[in-house]
């Protein structure tokens, strides 16, 4: 194995990068403050790699790895996790599949047996295949009727209109039915290889152990990926909204606009400025104040950029009633038509930094929070100085980086708003 890498000493976190005996990469952080090794791991290319007719497969996928694998059927496979108390978990988001594994150091060699066969072997037998999608289908009819939930699909497939991330991960009642159990098998070889693997381990374990551990799970997956290229999303319907029809006394409203990519120099000013608008817990931005505060509109608003591997964008919400949806995305635009002609207060600025910078450390105390977020900053792109360059990004933003940064993510203030409700004078 390599040296560990240690990141400087402003940072709390002592990372070591590792390289396996059998050529995997992982970080790794020993913290021996409990008998515990938190593990978790994601290959890069998710839900935008499915079929339009077959969407919800690769959200199939992840809620049936653990429901059998090798010679253990489902029922086997949850009582050998149970008997040693050991969590092993997955999930699907667009651009990636996850999971997890937390167990003690005791039992940390079956833990790691467990989750091999279920990455190296997973059954996909036909009892809990059926019995998953059927869950996944409660799921949707709860959800059909819910007034967020169809909030946030309708301007998903307002905005990004006939790209991947405009198409639901739970999928749809007909694409779920349209998948067959062999469709499991081959996206799950296309998904799990070795060079989309980005993988970090925390806990009471040294970095020989580790690095035997990724190679029993891990080091057997094909070697690289079967990926298709997702083409940069668009950003459509800015400076017009659509209402959805729900018998409802309030308006569900969801809006946004394009924001700056993370390789941007100004990608981090944004973030200050989201914030300054509408982030954080909100009791502080400028829509809180303006919308709850001043008028009584709502009693939350929010504003946040958010960002996918082919989109970035500003987006925020607020649930008003019917008769003063309109009076609240007046208000939402002008303070950002407001922000964007550079009317920003060094107060708060500095607060918004301050909000930031001090709320990032509570991502990392917990050793499943730490795990979760070595992954994360791999996925994003960045390397293990980031623990230490992210705040000092944050700090350094100036008054003259906001008001130019404004200009670029406000612009003229348009928006892509959806509305389910009945709301009124729009």
């Amino acid at each position: 194995m390599n040296k560990p890498f240690t990141t400087p000493p402003k940072s709390t976190v002592n990372i070591q990068q590792l390289v396996t005996p059998r050529g995997v990469r992982a970080w790794l952080v020993e913290d021996y403050a409990v008998p515990l090794v938190s593990l978790e791991f994601a290959f890069v290319g998710g839900a935008s790699q499915e079929p339009r007719a077959k969407a919800g497969l690769t959200t199939m996928v992840a809620g049936l790895l653990d429901e059998g694998a090798g010679e253990l059927d489902s029922q086997s496979f949850q009582r050998a996790l149970d008997e040693k108390a050991i969590e092993i978990s997955f999930h699907a988001e667009r651009d990636h599949v996850g999971g997890r594994m937390r167990t003690l150091v005791k039992h940390v060699d079956r833990a790691s047996e467990l989750l091999r066969l279920a990455l190296n072997a997973p059954r996909f037998d036909e009892e809990p295949f059926e019995r998953v999608r059927e869950q996944m289908n409660a799921r949707l009819r709860h959800d059909a009727n819910d007034p967020g939930t169809m909030a946030r699909k309708a301007w998903r497939e307002r905005v990004f209109a006939g790209h991947p991330y405009a198409w639901p991960t739970e999928g749809e009642v007909e694409t779920l039915a349209a998948i067959e159990r062999a469709d499991l098998a081959v996206s799950a070889r296309h998904l799990f290889a070795r060079d989309a693997l980005r993988i970090g381990i925390v806990g009471a374990i040294d970095a020989e152990r580790a690095g035997r551990l990724i190679d029993s799970v891990f080091a057997d997956l094909p070697a690289k990926a079967s990926l298709a290229a997702v083409p940069e999303a668009p950003f459509d319907g800015l400076g017009g909204h659509q209402v959805v029809d729900l018998d409802v006394p309030q308006s569900t409203i969801r809006f946004g606009r394009p924001a700056l990519k993370r390789e941007d120099p100004d990608y981090i000013a944004s973030l200050v400025l989201a914030h300054v608008l509408g982030g954080g817990t909100g009791m502080s931005s400028r829509l809180f104040r303006e919308v709850r505060e001043k008028r009584g509109l709502a009693y939350s608003v929010s504003a946040s950029v958010a960002m996918f591997d082919a989109a970035s964008y500003l987006w925020g919400g607020t649930t008003t009633k019917n008769e003063r949806a309109k009076e609240s995305l007046d208000v939402i635009q002008a303070e950002i038509l407001d922000m964007s002609r550079g009317n920003i207060g060094e107060t708060e600025l500095e607060k918004g930094k301050k909000y930031l910078i001090g709320s990032y450390p509570l991502r990392f105390d917990t050793s499943s929070k730490i795990a979760g977020q070595l992954v994360q900053i791999q996925l994003d792109g960045y390397g293990v100085e980031w623990l230490v360059e992210r705040n000092l990004r944050v700090g350094a933003v100036s008054m003259a980086d906001a008001r130019r940064t404004a200009e670029r993510l406000f612009g003229d203030g348009a928006l892509s708003v959806v509305l389910v409700g009945r709301p009124e004078g729009l």
